[in-house]
């Protein structure tokens, strides 16, 4: 399963994080520093190394984790598109620094100088997403592979088990950090859900994202009732009015829903109900129906 149409339309900030953690995994690995980026108890408590904190946010350890892990990223853009550049910008801040600062409380607890504990990457952003992932993205498909039931969803999970258990406790330790966070968002602590970054920062991640990367022009709403005629008179210039209902959804909007696990049909009724609005058009498919 995808994540909606290719390409990073609509999804400028996650196309901005993808392209920073495949620059620094790149770069410390052709150094061969690579497995040192990991946290460890001396690099907290003990001499802190603000360099480490930051590029261990970015950069994987290895070029298995950065396959699975930037296929995962990729595929969770589908959620900035569905909450907006200026929500997801802080989902991703709060699931970096929450889940550090649960990495932080499990290095005090173990309280092991000598080892190095975590491994480096965006586990934190990766396994956070697993949550909205896991109640809000619905099952569509069933199939069977050699007598064992799988779901369209299968494939990220399996895609965030072999990235959890990459590294074994280095990698566990980080994955678990970002289901906490994850969850915490979920329940809106501290009203998290309602916060969002400056149209400013959305705009300057936007110009910041090449535009050969993807990024399709949208296509201009089409009328149902054909071309509507305008008519001049000497004082004004008018357009007859026409029902919102005949309003054609885009079929960049139907394709994000489908690849959310919606029926197509049903993907565009609930567009045109709610006037290409994708936000909106999502929210009449969660209310009424449960979560899986």
């Amino acid at each position: 399963m995808n994540g909606g149409p290719s390409g990073f339309n609509n999804a400028p900030v996650a196309r901005s994080f993808i392209v920073a953690s495949a620059f620094f995994t790149v770069f410390f690995g052709i150094q061969g520093r690579s497995f040192n980026l990991g946290l460890s108890y001396q690099d907290i408590f003990g001499k802190l190394s603000i360099w480490k904190l930051i590029t261990s946010v970015f950069a994987f350890s290895s070029t298995p984790e950065l396959m699975f892990g930037l296929y995962l990223l990729y595929y969770f853009r589908v959620f900035e598109r569905q909450i907006g550049s200026n929500k997801y910008s802080v989902f991703i801040l709060f699931s970096v620094v929450a889940s550090f600062l649960f990495e932080v409380v499990a290095l005090a607890i173990l309280k092991d100088p000598t080892a190095n504990l975590l491994t480096s990457g965006p586990y934190g952003l990766i396994f956070a997403s697993f949550v909205p992932f896991y109640f809000d993205i619905p099952v569509s498909t069933w199939f069977r592979i050699f007598g064992v039931r799988f779901s369209n969803k299968s494939f990220i999970y399996l895609a965030g088990l072999q990235l959890l258990l990459s590294s074994w406790k280095r990698s566990l330790l980080p994955g678990i950090c970002g289901i906490l966070a994850g969850s915490l968002y979920r329940l809106n602590v501290f009203c998290i859900q309602r916060a969002k970054f400056p149209m400013f920062i959305t705009s300057f991640f936007l110009r910041l994202s090449l535009p050969s990367m993807g990024n399709s022009p949208t296509a201009p709403t089409r009328n149902l009732a054909g071309n509507v005629p305008s008519y001049t008179t000497r004082q004004r210039t008018y357009r007859p009015s026409v029902a919102p209902s005949a309003v054609e959804p885009l079929e960049v909007s139907v394709a994000t829903l489908v690849s959310m696990g919606f029926d197509q049909n049903s993907a565009r009724q609930a567009l045109v109900h709610a006037r290409n609005d994708i936000n909106a058009a999502t929210n009449i498919f969660l209310k009424r129906r449960p979560t899986n």
